[in-house]
């Protein structure tokens, strides 16, 4: 298959699974949007060796449980290429800054600077156009 083709499926799929879904830790959250989007595009995710999680402080609790200090820190433990946050392409995850104890939200990018995501600044899963970046990754 083509890679830009995979790739917007892949952003298809997420964006009709997660967009206008309430925020709920352990099912609708920014870690599953983006073990959702990593798992299309062919990554074996392994969330469960972290724990179940419930709340804010429950995903915090699960993060140190896997020995990361923040969301960039795992992302960049399975070994996945660091990018300038402007050449990210549709399906690749970005993390934006937010408040809370993750070091950001991760999101996925949609192409043209938008990405879908969960944000404080927005009630649910929506498309962004965010103006600051903390990273962003190949996937």
């Amino acid at each position: 298959m083509i890679e830009a083709v995979r790739r917007q499926q892949a952003a298809t799929l997420t964006v009709a699974r997660f967009r206008g879904a309430a925020l709920v830790y352990g099912k609708n959250d920014c870690v599953r949007l983006g073990a959702f989007v990593l798992r299309k595009m062919g990554h074996k995710v392994k969330l469960a060796q972290a724990g179940s999680y419930k709340s804010m402080r429950g995903a915090r609790r699960a993060l140190d449980r896997a020995g990361y200090a923040t969301i960039a820190d795992a992302l960049d433990a399975m070994g996945l290429q660091r990018i300038p946050p402007a050449a990210a392409l549709p399906a690749d995850l970005v993390l934006i800054p937010g408040e809370g104890p993750f070091g950001g939200s991760l999101t996925m990018a949609l192409g043209n600077g938008r990405v879908l995501g969960y944000h404080e600044d927005v009630v649910g899963a929506d498309v962004l156009q965010p103006t600051e970046f903390v990273a962003a990754w190949r996937v």
